[in-house]
């Protein structure tokens, strides 16, 4: 799988769909071509010391190893923007919480629920 490694790409994956789990906060954007899905990895210093945003980066990659290339569709991007609990949810779980976000990201909005919602142009981080 291709990693996302340019700011431009994190900022355009900024603005897609954006699904919230405990571990992490996931972020998509549909590229709009059939190439082969990539993922990029945020882990701020507010997390926790280099050595624990060390750990969650590597926790991360391997579940995105192991759940996007089934899960995940050609021609996204995904961004996944770790919380302090991707440290210590047991490792199955963190797997379920991104098979979650995948599907809840790719779902069709039904009668009354709101999709995953896409970001308002000029919206920055925030709901408003």
């Amino acid at each position: 799988m291709d990693r996302l490694k340019r700011r431009a790409d994190f900022v355009a994956a900024a603005k897609g769909a954006r699904v919230q789990a405990a571990p992490f906060l996931m972020q998509a954007r549909d590229r709009r071509d059939r190439k082969q899905s990539r993922v990029g990895l945020t882990v701020t210093k507010q997390v926790g010391k280099a050595v624990e945003r060390n750990r969650i980066r590597r926790r991360l990659r391997a579940a995105a190893d192991a759940v996007l290339p089934r899960a995940g569709r050609p021609g996204f991007d995904y961004v996944l923007v770790a919380r302090r609990p991707a440290l210590t949810l047991p490792f199955d779980t963190l797997l379920a919480d991104l098979e979650r976000a995948v599907s809840r990201v790719h779902a069709p909005a039904k009668a009354g629920q709101r999709p995953a919602r896409p970001a308002k142009p000029g919206d920055g981080e925030t709901d408003a």
